[in-house]
């Protein structure tokens, strides 16, 4: 039975570790050769993604171990630069697999699609109107995209909000789309900007901004976990974690590094499997803002039994279908390593990852604290920038962490010590 739970994997050499995910996964020969030599991405592919092009720009990419998530084992590819995040959230699912792994659900595939409307003599009136056409507008809107209709996708349903401005009332209708698999950008900005005419006619106001809207509150990933007091070092460690949390739950300041922690773990998915980091983030963090005051994504708290239990919910508009998904080879490759059928799927993945890193930093940080995880790869890079290799630079790393002098101008010091 295939499993993703290993023991000394950091310990072998890329070449054997990529040979263990191969297994695991799948992948040919070819497609490891993609993400394993530099170069994946050709520059006709670079030159079709984006403008102005003039090269190409790597990033490791590394895997997160350990993860049961819905009772599935995953491999998750992960793409970043940060020291510590894949062995922190590996070690965090480490954890959640005494107890099930993670649970996750989603809300839907749903994008929201926002029209402005300005210059409107009756706003409710209007608002009233809108309403009473909405399978007009519905149909407008799909016939604009019939293979997603085909497929069980299209506009379903819409919202009007009458929203005061500096510039006076404006009339703001959402159109609610089911992406499906896409991400879906394309598509409800494609039906926005077709329906504007018609919601021009119907409130006597002038339409503005067709847009998407990021903040995608229909398209929510949720993930839970629930970690034996046992497996974090005891009942006293679960209370230091729920006070840690509700630091992050109370202050604005904290929470905005307890959640860059999140992203930590969030983030480099998004990127292995070619989606939009930026949407990603904007949305993550408005969710977090929505009651009136920025907060944490995830919650902590204490069982009957005295385990911990953790949550996170937060909008994940990520696609399978359309963009750099299907043109990057790796970001092929990253999906086929997840085994995914569905955005929705991978949306639950990203959340648990999330979820994990989480629990890692928090855990962290209400014990030993946060830099002794981080001083050993940090002093790894160091002394690899002072140009150390092999033995001497696991010499290296080891003085520096254990005499706490995790600094360039030492590193180049004992470099010219272990030289001689």
């Amino acid at each position: 039975m295939k499993t993703s739970s290993y023991s000394g994997f950091y310990k072998l050499s890329p070449e054997d570790r990529l040979k263990e995910v191969r297994e695991f996964t799948g992948i040919s020969e070819e497609e490891a050769e993609v993400i394993s030599v530099p170069g994946a991405l050709s520059m006709d592919k670079a030159d079709h993604m984006i403008e102005n092009v003039i090269g190409t720009y790597q990033y490791p990419f590394g895997v997160g171990l350990n993860f049961l998530i819905n009772g599935k084992d995953y491999l998750i590819p992960m793409v970043t630069e940060e020291p510590s995040v894949l062995a922190a959230a590996s070690n965090a699912a480490k954890m959640a697999r005494d107890n099930g792994g993670f649970f996750a659900s989603n809300s839907g595939s749903v994008m929201i699609a926002q029209v402005q409307v300005l210059d409107v003599p009756d706003p409710n009136g209007a608002k009233i109107r809108i309403y009473e056409n909405k399978d007009k507008i519905i149909q407008i809107c799909n016939e604009k995209d019939p293979v997603l209709v085909e497929h069980g996708g299209g506009m379903q349903d819409l919202d009007v909000r009458i929203i005061d401005s500096i510039i006076g009332k404006m009339v703001v209708v959402h159109l609610k789309v089911n992406t499906l698999d896409a991400m879906g950008a394309n598509a409800v900005n494609t039906m926005a900007e077709a329906v504007a005419p018609y919601i021009e006619e119907l409130t006597g106001g002038t339409v503005y901004l067709r847009i998407l809207s990021n903040l995608a509150i229909h398209r929510l990933a949720r993930s839970r976990v629930t970690v034996k007091k046992e497996s974090l070092g005891g009942a006293e460690v679960v209370d230091k974690i729920i006070k840690a949390y509700a630091f992050a739950a109370a202050d604005p300041f904290r929470a905005a590094t307890h959640n860059k922690g999140i992203m930590n773990g969030i983030i480099p998915v998004v990127i292995a499997t070619g989606n939009d980091t930026r949407a990603i983030e904007s949305g993550a963090h408005a969710y977090a803002a929505r009651s009136g005051q920025y907060t944490s994504l995830t919650t902590w708290e204490k069982n009957a039994e005295g385990d911990l239990v953790g949550t996170i919910e937060l909008p994940m508009a990520v696609g399978l279908v359309g963009g750099a998904t299907k043109i990057h080879p790796a970001a092929q490759i990253a999906v086929k390593m997840l085994g995914v059928k569905s955005a929705s799927e991978l949306g639950e993945i990203i959340a648990s990852v999330g979820l994990a890193q989480n629990l890692a930093a928090i855990k962290a940080l209400a014990t030993e604290g946060i830099q002794r995880g981080h001083m050993s790869l940090h002093a790894r890079n160091i002394a690899s920038v002072a140009g150390a290799k092999g033995d001497v630079l696991e010499k290296i790393v080891d003085r520096m962490v254990k005499e706490k002098k995790v600094r360039l101008e030492y590193a180049q010091e004992l470099m010219k010590e272990y030289s001689k």
